[in-house]
């Protein structure tokens, strides 16, 4: 049931009093007081959502205690994590903005304050902005990562997600995982979709170019050989937007290029800083902004190249940022922004727009407590009507969590663990593989883990197992190559996931180290050194270049969890770091 702000803060306020609070807690929770008390500046609102992973319910979400930056991202946001985190952008420790942005003290905090997003509740959160604003002065832009990330998502080939979206209002979105559908069902979606679909950096293969299958698709453009709309102009407030759309670069590597043959992708500066100038001269805007699924590493790099962008909105690499960055150019800065995952946040960027330009600016990302914001009745029943046919599949209860069961960090979580582990025990591999993905939602210590959980962590267009032999260079291999694309200190060469997560098996990790250099010490749970030329049976799931061919992973966990009843723990694959003492984008967190 939700309640209101008010009722909650009362309610809060009798909790304190009657003694049934500790005082730092009852201080902390009078705060949300005007936590959404966002006042109008200016003449120009940018509403920003992104990486949602279809998560139209409430649900739990814990920040990650390791998020290494190295060479010139050292110390630098996205990578502060805990105390760091919140000294640099001066958030008070013990607040409900301190448990929003970080891991602290987060299964205490997380009983206190409740679940976060929920499509219902964000409904009401941007109702209140575009009401406060009043009409035809804001935007709602989404990042991607909408239409993947849940079992109705799966059953429904994103339309559950399409169809939120409309009601929700969003105007403009570019797109990652929506790409891991069939190409067909991509443009399907599109067409279904009430706001404009845009993405420069997506092109039509010179082979499918002239006997292309969506020629009478109106985003396709041919003389410029563009899949969508490269960007789209809307007046806002009394001023010309114009809102540039950057899908995600590596796509046909990250996921299954089989999906959409057709299609090319890539960072694109050079088309980017042409689309840019192209619109600056021929559309005469006030504002000019990039909605972008890059990755908020590659955005800084991208931002400090391209010039003529006021505001990169960036998503993909779920990094919930409390303020705007401001990148130097060649021709002034651009604000760049990443606003988190799973529908957690809303970030709410106002401009002074006068004389043809950005005068200055506000920024703030708002978390969604649903406990804060009423449901909006109207997305409430559009959602339990969506999930009616799947309800009693989905809500099954397969376990009982034990401890905190998360993902989100460049390392192994503890619902990997659970994943690797079944792969273990139900495949009987010695090793099992897991991909670094960045979604999946949280499971508090007592609660019933579900299938809904289970599709939350797993649920992908490519979820097939296998089990087979591999060396262990090729193990090595696999590690190395996953490692470079997470610590490559060139923004360029990175994909944006996290590590690939292990069972049965402990390395040793410098992430400092080179291409080759980084994996090192690999051993078996036993202690047992694992040697190159030697044959280890390892099963994995989710394999990018063909179908792999057993049974998929949400079986493969859901039978693990039936039989386990109970999970803790007992052993957590994480990898012993080193040279990364003092980086602050570490802190030490002990499991269980």
């Amino acid at each position: 049931m939700s309640i209101s702000r008010r009722e909650f803060i009362r309610l809060m306020g009798l909790a304190g009093a009657a003694g049934m609070m500790p005082s730092s807690v009852f201080a902390a929770a009078r705060q949300p007081s005007d936590l959404y008390e966002v006042p109008k500046f200016g003449n120009v609102t940018l509403m920003h959502m992104t990486d949602c992973h279809a998560q139209l319910n409430p649900i739990y979400f814990r920040e990650p205690n390791v998020n290494l930056g190295l060479g010139p991202a050292h110390g630098k946001a996205p990578h502060l994590v805990g105390n760091s985190l919140l000294k640099h952008f001066n958030l008070e420790p013990g607040s409900i903005e301190a448990h929003a942005f970080t891991y602290l003290g987060y299964d205490e905090a997380a009983h206190n304050y409740g679940m976060v997003g929920g499509f219902a509740h964000l409904k009401t959160l941007v109702n209140n902005i575009r009401d406060s604003r009043g009409p035809g002065n804001s935007l709602l832009l989404d990042g991607g990562d909408t239409w993947q990330g849940s079992g109705t998502a799966y059953y429904t080939r994103g339309k559950d997600m399409v169809g939120a979206c409309n009601l929700l209002g969003v105007d403009v979105m570019t797109g990652h995982w929506e790409f891991t559908y069939l190409d067909e069902e991509v443009i399907s979606n599109v067409n279904d979709f009430k706001g404009d679909f845009v993405a420069q950096n997506v092109a039509v293969t010179d082979d499918a170019l002239f006997d292309y299958k969506f020629a009478d698709f109106e985003g396709f453009d041919e003389d410029e050989g563009t899949a969508f709309k490269p960007y789209t102009i809307k007046n806002v407030g009394g001023a010309r937007v114009a809102v540039i759309g950057q899908a995600f670069p590596y796509t046909p590597i990250a996921n299954p290029s089989r999906f959409i043959p057709d299609w090319t992708f890539g960072i694109q500066d050079e088309h980017m800083q042409g689309v840019v100038d192209s619109v600056r001269e021929n559309e005469n805007p006030d504002v000019v902004v990039v909605i972008s699924h890059n990755g908020m590493d590659v955005d800084l790099k991208m931002a400090s190249r391209v010039t003529g962008i006021d505001a990169i909105f960036g998503g993909h690499t779920h990094d919930g940022v409390p303020a705007a960055i401001p990148v130097k150019n060649a021709a002034g800065k651009t604000l760049v922004t990443n606003a988190g995952s799973n529908g957690k946040f809303l970030g709410v960027m106002d401009f002074d727009v006068r004389n043809g330009k950005v005068q200055d600016f506000r920024y703030r990302l708002l978390p969604v407590f649903s406990n804060l914001l009423e449901a909006n009745a109207e997305m409430q029943t559009y959602i339990d009507d969506v999930r009616a046919p799947y309800k009693k599949e989905l809500e099954e209860e397969l376990a009982t969590a034990e401890e905190t069961l998360y993902r989100r960090g460049n390392f192994n979580g503890t619902f990997d663990q659970v994943i690797c582990d079944a792969l273990t025990t139900v495949k009987d591999a010695q090793i099992s593989l897991s991909p670094g993905f960045r979604w999946g939602t949280t499971v508090l210590p007592g609660q019933k883990i579900t299938m809904d959980n289970v599709m939350d962590q797993t649920c992908i267009t490519y979820p097939e197992t296998y089990r087979r032999e591999m060396s262990g260079e090729e193990i090595k291999l696999i590690l190395e190559d996953v490692c470079d694309n997470l610590f490559n200190e060139d923004a360029y060469y990175q994909q944006g996931g996290d590590m690939v997560r292990l069972g049965g098996m402990d390395y040793v990790c410098d992430p400092t180290a080179g291409m080759g250099e980084r994996i090192q010490d690999m051993t078996l749970n036993d202690g047992t050194k694992i040697e190159a030329a030697k044959k280890y049976m390892v099963a994995g799931w989710a394999t990018v270049g063909s179908q792999s061919p057993g049974e998929p992973i949400w079986e493969v966990v859901a039978e693990y969890l039936r039989d386990q009843k109970t999970v803790k723990i007992d052993k957590l694959n994480t990898p012993k770091l080193v040279n990364v003492k003092g980086n602050p984008g570490i802190e030490e967190y002990v499991h269980g």
